[in-house]
């Protein structure tokens, strides 16, 4: 594990860390017009499976900067990310992400704008499955 040094402000604990296995921060860049968070995740801290529904638009776009982390939509093999990695999630496609298990990670998530927009959250990620990564 590298040492890690955060692009952005470590923000507050998650508020939404009932979703999260681990800790994380969240630090909100933006609220007005488009949602943008800087998110740090502690070694081994991933979020559970979650879907960002819209009926037009919507979805997430991931900008990793720091550390080492995972991606993963449902159905599909975990992509490994780190700094420069870029994910566009379409909306209404289940998915996770977060650290990898020996390091932090820090993304930029944008929560694109769209038409009846939610997040729903679901089930934790198999620590199996995590695990096997």
């Amino acid at each position: 594990m590298s040492e890690f040094k955060p692009v952005f402000t470590k923000g507050e604990v998650n508020p939404f860390g009932q979703f999260f296995e681990g800790t994380s921060y969240l630090n909100m860049l933006s609220k007005e017009d488009v949602s943008i968070g800087d998110v740090i995740f502690e070694p081994g801290c991933i979020n559970h499976w979650h879907i960002h529904h819209a009926s037009q638009g919507g979805g997430q776009i991931l900008l990793c900067l720091a550390g080492h982390g995972w991606y993963q939509e449902e159905g599909k093999p975990a992509q490994a990310l780190e700094a420069g990695s870029f994910v566009k999630i379409p909306a209404n496609v289940k998915h996770w992400h977060g650290a990898a298990k020996d390091d932090w990670f820090e993304h930029i998530s944008i929560e694109v704008p769209g038409k009846d927009t939610s997040t729903e959250w679901c089930e934790p990620v198999s620590e199996k499955e995590y695990l096997a990564l």
